[in-house]
């Protein structure tokens, strides 16, 4: 073996490592989920979040709407890829329905899934969601992804964004997460 290739054959053993340790960490979405499930997932993962988070729940109280993934999969090596459904909730109803669909390039490996919420504070930002036929992150409203220590400082007289982002529930190996880029596209159920 050269010294060239052994660069590239552990970077591709460490990759197989990490898939199959994850494997059972990560499950692998069997189906679209209907949507009674989508509705309760979305349900019992934005409780979650208030649960943990104050902030999302200043948020959620002033939101127009709030669109949550409740999983989002995740794969890469070199190329990498996700998916997954969410619901749009207003006034504590599901109202519509949607996917999350993002490629991305670089050097990646791993797999991976988190959930992810969108809360929507203004009116305009809520139409050029239903307005948009994919609806993309970073392109529009100003999207402000709420991490744990500004999350500490969001009070009802601090939110100024059009749209705050929370992930949460991540597992699996893969290095950053990253909605920037994600189209969002509404979807029947």
């Amino acid at each position: 073996m050269n010294d060239r290739s052994r660069p590239i054959r552990s970077l591709t053993l460490a990759c197989m490592v990490v898939a199959a340790a994850v494997g059972s960490t990560v499950p692998r979405p069997a189906s679209a989920a209907s949507a009674a499930e989508l509705a309760r997932e979305s349900g019992a993962a934005l409780n979650q979040l208030y649960a943990r988070t104050a902030s999302a729940r200043v948020l959620g109280q002033k939101a127009k709407g709030i669109l949550v993934f409740p999983a989002i999969y995740k794969a890469g090596f070199m190329f990498g890829g996700q998916i997954g459904e969410g619901a749009l909730r207003k006034n504590g109803r599901v109202v519509a329905y949607y996917n999350s669909v993002a490629a991305s390039y670089g050097f990646q490996a791993g797999i991976q899934k988190f959930g992810y919420a969108l809360f929507f504070m203004n009116d305009a930002a809520l139409e050029q969601l239903n307005d948009t036929h994919g609806f993309e992150l970073g392109v529009g409203p100003s999207v402000v992804i709420v991490d744990e220590g500004m999350g500490k400082s969001i009070t009802s007289n601090t939110i100024t964004s059009d749209v705050y982002a929370f992930i949460f529930d991540q597992k699996g190996l893969m290095a950053g997460v990253g909605i920037q880029g994600s189209k969002i596209t509404r979807i029947d159920k």
